[in-house]
């Protein structure tokens, strides 16, 4: 057989076995551009510090604010402080005027004077009354007169004990009046109740003040701004973490980058709430001896609760990972139930395929939490992120598709 003749022969079973060698090839890489990968993002488990926190927003308020108002209606007449002023206790502050108020009380007094002036006429005629009755005994025991004038002069000493008696209260009655003008033209005199200083004033000279309903307020004094207190919004979540006696830390926005130490002082039982959400007041002290801070600026606060050192932390964002249903089946360890809060569960890039990993955990500061029981070690890669890449065929494509 020459070698054409044999080149022939082979040439077409040579085709067949190349043909179909490029289609299985084509069907392998189809087969492959359908099936999706899947690329990890992991974060290493470390050791370090974990500071947890809980954080509220408050108002920084003096310890002692006493409203000074007024007993008494008039006409502002003169104020004697201002805004910032430092006053002392019985300090006069502001004068309404007084010149009705004073007409008032010299009313009271001439109706005190005369009432002593009944009582002592109302005396008077007691004493006559008891006088005549007297001779008009003596004078029936004679049988010199009838026995109805001496009833007569009985009844007129009764009397006049009775008149004694209403005179008596009436003197009194004027002395409660005198009381009470004396004691309304003393209110013209606005004074400080306390030591402090000055933060608020209402009222300007020549304006009336009405007290008929309830007592209007002039002045705002704060007893002392060394000691000041923030009264803080803490959520419902939060609230049993914090306690008396903790310390706090806050900022405000007059000195940004500025932390002020504080205490708790008390948690309040009373709920606050705003738009369905409750929260607590918690109260923090607060030195303000350099006078930096002042009433009504808003501080963010921190309470930290509990803090570790030198411990083993996850990042939070591998504990909140869910893997894709496929990684659950068959597996070995499944991740503890999140029925305890303690037991939690994270994926760990393993040599072939990622493993569940069962952990118990402590404290977390909201990036990283505490192990504190697990097999998890220090470089471990957690999961925190599955990406994955599908090639699918374009909708409405059939027949052969182009490989390159």
């Amino acid at each position: 057989m020459d070698t054409a003749r044999l080149l022939t022969k082979v040439r077409w079973p040579l085709a067949g076995l190349i043909v179909a060698g490029m289609g299985y090839g084509a069907l392998q890489y189809q087969a492959a551009k359908g099936r999706p990968s899947e690329r990890y993002v992991t974060v290493s488990a470390d050791r370090g510090n974990i500071v947890a926190k809980v954080t509220a927003t408050g108002t920084l308020s003096a310890l002692v604010t006493v409203q000074v108002g007024s007993q008494v209606s008039g006409r502002i007449q003169e104020i004697l402080v201002d805004f910032n002023s430092p006053v002392k206790k019985g300090q006069l502050i502001a004068r309404i005027d007084r010149r009705l108020l004073a007409a008032e009380a010299e009313k009271a007094r001439a109706n005190h004077v005369a009432a002593g002036a009944n009582l002592v006429k109302a005396r008077a005629e007691l004493a006559n009354a008891a006088r005549q009755l007297q001779r008009f005994q003596s004078l029936r025991a004679r049988r010199l007169i009838a026995q109805s004038e001496v009833d007569t002069a009985a009844t007129s000493a009764a009397v006049a004990t009775a008149n004694v008696e209403v005179a008596r209260g009436n003197l009194e009655q004027a002395r409660a009046s005198l009381s009470h003008a004396e004691t309304n033209l003393a209110y013209t005199d606005i004074r400080s109740p306390t030591d402090g200083i000055v933060i608020a004033r209402s009222v300007d000279v020549g304006q009336t003040v009405a007290a008929s309903l309830q007592a209007p307020t002039l002045f705002l004094i704060a007893e002392d701004l060394a000691k000041m207190q923030v009264d803080t919004s803490v959520a419902e979540a939060d609230i049993g973490k914090v306690t008396a006696g903790m310390a706090a830390s806050f900022s405000v926005d007059a000195y940004p980058g500025e932390l002020f130490p504080g205490t708790v002082r008390q948690i309040r039982n009373a709920p606050q709430t705003v738009q369905n959400v409750v929260t607590y007041d918690a109260v923090v002290d607060v030195d303000n001896v350099d006078f930096k801070l002042r009433p009504g600026m808003t501080a963010n606060v921190t309470f930290v609760y509990a803090e570790r050192t030198d411990v083993l932390r996850i990042p939070n964002a591998a504990l909140r990972f869910r893997p894709p249903s496929t990684w659950l089946t068959g597996a070995a360890i499944v991740p503890a139930s999140y029925a305890q809060p303690d037991r939690r569960g994270v994926w760990v890039q393993g040599q072939t395929d990622p493993q569940p990993i069962g952990l118990r955990i402590g404290i977390s500061d909201g990036n990283h939490t505490e192990l504190i029981e697990g097999a998890l070690r220090e470089g471990d890669r957690v999961i925190t992120e599955v990406i994955t890449n599908e090639r699918k065929p374009a909708a409405g494509a059939g027949g052969f598709r182009r490989m390159f």
